[in-house]
Formats: structure tokens, sequence, C-alpha cells
């Protein structure tokens, strides 16, 4: 995994600087800066709304009483999305944009989803949530037996001092 991100931090910059030198030899520099400012404010101003509209699904989903699975992951693509386009760049802004644009982004998060369900089933990430914490923390109770105690249940251990002849006087 550290290779991995270690190749990903040193070969995506390389490629972007690579890219980012051609396109300025066609369309020239300043031109090509302007279009990664335009890109980088317009992805920003995409994902901030975009943003906006999932966490009020999430508040929504959550006020009916379901899980909000899907916008859960939404908001992290759209948090991922928001964080390529900031990194000056063609390729971080078009994957900035296919995170953040509401089509590409759910098949995305159907692929994301579908990635995190096969781990589940293999066993590899175990997901607790709700009740259980609180089933599994009475289990736990019922085999200490110090479980009527609870919170107020202090351990002390008592150490005998004597007293210094220099004090006493």
């Amino acid at each position: 995994m550290f290779f991995k991100l270690l190749m990903i931090f040193i070969l995506v910059p390389l490629i972007e600087l690579y890219f980012l030198l051609e396109i300025s030899q066609f369309i020239g520099v300043f031109t090509t800066v302007m279009v990664i400012v335009f890109t980088g404010a317009a992805g920003i101003s995409i994902a901030r709304r975009q943003g906006y509209q999932v966490v009020s699904n999430i508040r929504t989903t959550l006020n009916q009483g379901k899980m909000p699975t899907d916008d859960l992951i939404s908001a992290l693509l759209i948090l991922i999305g928001g964080v390529t386009l900031l990194t000056p760049g063609f390729l971080t802004d078009i994957t900035g944009f296919l995170l953040i644009l509401p089509g590409s982004r759910d098949l995305i998060a159907a692929l994301v989803k579908k990635y995190f369900l096969k781990y589940v089933k293999e066993n590899k990430v175990e997901v607790h949530y709700g009740s259980q914490f609180k089933q599994q923390r009475n289990n736990q109770q019922k085999n200490d037996k110090y479980a009527d105690y609870e919170d107020d249940f202090i351990d002390v251990e008592a150490e005998k001092v004597e007293e210094d002849e220099d004090l006493k006087h």
C-alpha cells in the first residue's frame, strides 16, 4: 500500500507537469494558467453546490430514520473531487470533475459501494452500527464481575507512608 501511494505521489505530479508543458507549447503559458485557474474555480463552485445538496439529502434521510449510505459515499467523492480540483493540472481536473458531477459520480459511487461490499462479504472489514454497540457493551458487562458498578468503580492500591522525624517537631 505504501509503495502504491508513493508511486501516485511521484508519478501524478510528473505526468501533470509533462502535460502542462506540452499544452502550454500549443496554447501559450498565460492561456494554460488561465485554463487551470478557471477549471479550479468552476470546479470548486460545482463541488460546493453538490456538497450542499448531498448534505441536505443526508439530513432528510436521517430524519426519515434511514442510514444515508449512498449519500455518504457521494459526500466522500465530492470531497476528494474538490481536493483534486485544487491541485493544478489537467488530469487532476478531469478526475475532480468526474467525482463531483452527478452522473459520473453515481457510477463511481456504485463501483465504490460494490468494492466495499465485496470486502465486507470477505470479512476483511467489520461494520458496526446503531444498537450493535450497546448490545456488544451489554454482553461484555454480563461477563464482567463489576458490571453492576459501571463507571462508579475505582481501583485503588494502599501504600503505607512513614512519617519523617523532622516533620513531627
